[in-house]
């Protein structure tokens, strides 16, 4: 099917590719399309095929490849997007065949997540995928030497700088892990620091684009850069609320999306730990698209937490957006997912439920201590207060009798000071 893409041009984009893809199923290329206007690309029309998988010389058919010439031609394209990451050999073929510039989703999402990183890890991890993605095309870098015909003298010198390359790039490689390495133990040394303070940790995961960064602002009256774009958050950020009188930690986390490059998955390791420490997990969603894509969605994060290791850690699904539907489509909701929480960042609607589900999940995982703490042991009372939020204490002449619930992780520290045990000072 070739369709043309007018309506989504842009007048200042000098890129207008033609979006392709191939699968059983008739392929949907909007996401695509949304990726390559993040990236600056115009889209230009679109053609597709049904087929039980892509050709493995040329991704598409023989009849399918005269098909794309054509529309190439009509549709003024200068460049090709496929909707999947091809193989090295398949993204010669097609440019050989075509005569313009091919680039696979993967390269897209590279490209977006180089131009959007800004801290110093963030370039780091990006500068890594893409040099695990192009190593395997580091061939097609070299194949100006052909034009040199071959002979004595010509093909040696061609496969040494070829292999002197991919070496560098490995050597590379190598260097890049050695000090995402380094700051993967800077970040367990602050999360160390988190832990003694013993705050509960929430991480905000979900799909690109779903109100993150808008709802971190929401709860916590943070100014995190927001904008409409895909990926616009790449490095965490982790700032502080209340609720119920208790300090939280609350971690905005890179945007997930359906295909993501596996590059990308094990580059951005160091920033999806905080996903995997965390207390409790927010799966954000956006209830404003459609049932269909709004599941499709979900899956799509389901599975990128499974490969992360964190499909087993406690969640709690927040529908953001929601101002954007009338009732009917509410109530809808309410029984699709009867367990979630309905909110709109962007109009402070839905927050009081939010924190209260936060509260009640955390609340069910606290520890009872009495507490008989001497007077000189003002500032463990001060620390019990960070902890517990509210706290029921009585003055008595051997010290402050003091009852609170705190994280179970918080309470060896108190143990010499509990009102009962052995020795008097036994949790």
């Amino acid at each position: 099917m070739v369709q043309t893409g007018d309506g989504i041009r842009s007048p200042r984009a000098r890129q207008r590719a033609l979006l392709i893809a191939a699968g059983p199923d008739e392929p949907e290329l909007s996401e695509l399309a949304e990726l390559l206007r993040t990236a600056g690309v115009a889209a230009a029309g679109q053609l597709t095929q049904r087929r039980e998988r892509p050709d493995p010389d040329r991704y598409l058919g023989k009849g399918k490849l005269d098909e794309l010439k054509t529309a190439i031609g009509e549709s003024d394209a200068n460049l090709v997007a496929v909707d999947d990451e091809l193989l090295p050999r398949q993204e010669r073929n097609l440019e050989q065949a075509l005569g313009v510039p091919v680039i696979d989703r993967t390269a897209v999402i590279l490209d977006i997540f180089a131009d959007h990183a800004s801290s110093a890890e963030g370039k780091l991890q990006v500068e890594l995928a893409q040099l695990e993605y192009n190593l395997a095309r580091m061939r097609g870098l070299w194949t100006h030497l052909e034009r040199l015909g071959a002979g004595i003298g010509t093909r040696g010198p061609g496969e040494s700088q070829i292999e002197t390359d991919r070496r560098l790039a490995r050597d590379r490689i190598a260097a890049l892990r050695r000090r995402l390495e380094a700051t993967k133990g800077t970040r367990a040394t602050m999360r160390r620091e988190r832990e003694r303070a013993g705050l509960p940790t929430v991480a905000l995961a979900g799909y690109t684009n779903t109100g993150k960064s808008t709802l971190l602002n929401a709860l916590t009256g943070a100014e995190v850069g927001v904008r409409d774009r895909l990926f616009h958050t790449l490095d965490p950020t982790t700032r502080s609320f209340e609720v119920g009188g208790r300090a939280f930690l609350l971690t905005d986390t890179v945007g997930f999306i359906r295909k993501l490059p596996h590059q990308l998955v094990e580059a951005f390791a160091a920033t999806l730990e905080e996903a995997l420490e965390a207390d409790l997990l927010v799966h954000v969603a956006d209830a404003s698209v459609p049932e269909e894509e709004l599941v499709e969605m979900l899956d799509a994060v389901e599975q990128v937490l499974v490969e992360i290791d964190v499909a087993e850690r406690p969640r709690l699904l927040a529908l953001n957006k929601v101002d954007r539907l009338d009732a009917e489509a509410r109530r809808a909701l309410s029984f699709r997912f009867p367990d979630a929480v309905q909110v709109s960042a962007e109009m402070g609607e839905g927050l009081e439920e939010l924190r209260a589900a936060l509260e009640a999940r955390f609340l069910a995982t606290l520890r009872p201590i009495d507490l008989l703490l001497p007077y000189a042991e003002g500032g463990r009372l001060s620390e019990l207060h960070e902890l517990a939020g509210e706290v029921e204490r009585e003055d008595t002449p051997e010290g402050v009798r003091v009852k609170a619930r705190v994280p179970a992780a918080a309470v060896p520290r108190f143990e010499r000071f509990s009102s009962n045990g052995a020795g008097g000072h036994e949790v």
